[in-house]
């Protein structure tokens, strides 16, 4: 699918670019491979790593529609990775978050358009499912400007999609890493925001493995999630650190206790997958699209109503061992 083909990455610079580029260019043989984003220092040094021949570095912002619209030209294949996705700081910088996070989703729609580009497909995450936060909030307004963009093709063959999922283990700013750091300065306790918190949690290679097959599935309208592991917060901290306590410090301004990505007023439109659920689109489009059966041949069945799939309800439990040989794959 993406052999001689040109692919542009928002945000590239960031954990799920560069995997996204490793696994590529492993595996495929793109005409070009464009890193877009704003950071001249992570840009310099991603390009120490990835120099092939067709990679290509643009230094732009997702609020910059003027840059966007040069950046795409020619593009076949766009994945939106940028955002603004600190909880805490977006609630204290609410504007700025906004201006990224739902500005800038509209300049990436408006610049797909206007050059043709084929598929695309957005990021989102486990907080824009009943949001309670301001990030959260600004992410379901993004998905809902993807979803909605069908309806602006036309007669044009593009098409735009959604991928949600949870805490990728290892991600900057994610609890692992943030533990590891105060194990290795000697902290005496760890700090955890609720004993009862549980969490999704997903390689940073199986996103990006699960985005790269749902360019392949995708109709269009479509919000993708993949069926994930929980793990509780208390059994996360013991995994890390088994001999040092526990401190419960309270819920940081916008966190949940569990995090949804399917929620129950959703149920109506949710289709099970074997190894994932579809969102269906609240709105028609023009043209027949059964979402019950892709463009691979898989086929979904409906949920039951009021079907929620959360972090607390999950079936799937990491264990201990387990998340220890995630780590080890990080």
């Amino acid at each position: 699918m993406f052999n001689g083909k040109n692919i542009l990455i928002t945000g590239g610079t960031g954990s799920f670019g560069k995997k996204f580029t490793k696994l590529i260019l492993q595996n495929y043989s793109p005409n070009k491979l464009i890193i877009y984003s704003r950071d001249e220092l992570k840009q310099y040094e991603m390009a120490q790593v990835f120099n092939q021949k067709c990679m290509r570095y643009f230094i732009g912002d997702v609020r910059d529609k003027e840059r966007l619209l040069k950046a795409m030209k020619d593009v076949d294949f766009v994945i939106h990775a940028a955002a603004l996705k600190h909880v805490p700081i977006a609630e204290y910088n609410p504007m700025e978050c906004i201006k990224t996070n739902i500005m800038g989703a509209q300049n990436v729609i408006d610049s797909c358009l206007a050059n043709g580009v084929k598929k695309i497909i957005a990021l989102s995450t486990d907080k824009a499912a009943n949001p309670i936060n301001l990030y959260g909030a600004t992410k379901l307004a993004s998905d809902k400007l993807f979803v909605a963009a069908n309806n602006l093709v036309g007669n044009d063959d593009i098409q735009f999609s959604v991928v949600r999922y949870g805490n990728v283990i290892g991600s900057r700013g994610s609890v692992i890493p943030y533990f590891n750091q105060l194990i290795e300065n000697g902290a005496k306790e760890l700090p955890i925001t609720d004993p009862k918190m549980t969490r999704f949690l997903i390689t940073l290679d199986q996103g990006v493995e699960f985005v790269i097959k749902n360019f392949a599935r995708m109709q269009g309208g479509e919000i993708f999630v993949p069926k994930i592991p929980s793990m509780k917060i208390t059994d996360l901290a013991s995994s890390l650190a088994p001999n040092l306590p526990q401190k419960t410090i309270g819920i940081r301004p916008g966190e949940k206790l569990h995090e949804i990505m399917c929620p129950a007023d959703d149920s109506h439109l949710t289709l099970e997958f074997s190894d994932h659920y579809v969102i269906k689109p609240s709105i028609t489009f023009s043209g027949n699209r059964d979402y019950s059966k892709n463009l691979l041949g898989e086929s979904g069945r409906p949920v039951e109503q009021g079907f929620e799939y959360n972090s607390g309800n999950n079936s799937w439990w990491l264990s201990s061992d387990e998340l220890q040989l995630y780590i080890k794959e990080v």
